[in-house]
């Protein structure tokens, strides 16, 4: 039986190196010799304004540079044509049944856990939002969104077999901060005396 293809999110091209097309690649698999394979191809996430929208991507090679992963592409020959491709998401197709990588999670996965944060709950992921800068989990905390970025330093652990994920948010995402009140006069201040200017 076969078996829906799922998408699963592997790279971000994140700047032209060379003049030959080359790009740099910012890696979000664990297994980067399975899924950037020569003839790999991949769906592109670019904003609708991009000649690229609605098309696919081949990778002719990957090579290694100084420990930085640099993707050659076909029909991407020049630097202006790399340029073009700068901040674009890479998404390959995953069988459903094919094993889960650590640290990589679908957004259908993601969505619905409870978000604690000091074991306490305090909303659930609404969605996911995929930005070039970076992702974003949206927490429906009561009445209102929280945009949270998806990042290790403020989401340490999901466990999608508890159904939760944890959040360190810095202090004001999840509240309102108190305004920052007044400087209370010292209980032993003398009044500022009324100097009326001479006649």
């Amino acid at each position: 039986m076969s078996t829906t293809p799922q998408q699963l999110r592997v790279g971000r091209l994140t700047k032209a190196h060379g003049l030959k097309g080359a790009l740099k690649l910012e890696l979000f698999t664990d297994d980067p010799d399975k899924r950037f394979t020569p003839g790999s191809v991949f769906t592109l996430q670019v904003p609708t304004s991009s000649p690229w929208h609605g098309k696919t991507l081949t990778l002719a090679e990957l090579r290694w540079y100084n420990g930085q992963p640099v993707g050659f592409f076909e029909g991407v020959a020049d630097r202006t044509g790399a340029e073009s491709l700068v901040k674009a998401i890479l998404w390959i197709d995953q069988d459903a049944d094919e094993a889960d990588e650590p640290d990589a999670w679908y957004d259908f996965q993601l969505v619905g856990l409870r978000a604690l944060r000091d074991g306490a709950e305090v909303g659930t992921v609404a969605r996911v939002e995929h930005f070039p800068a970076q992702d974003l989990l949206v927490i429906q905390a009561g009445e209102r969104e929280v945009l949270v970025p998806f990042v290790s330093a403020i989401v340490p652990a999901v466990d999608i077999a508890a159904g939760t994920v944890t959040i360190t948010p810095p202090a004001g995402l999840f509240e309102e901060l108190p305004d920052d009140e007044p400087a209370a006069a010292h209980p032993n201040a003398e009044p500022e005396a009324d100097v009326t200017p001479s006649a």
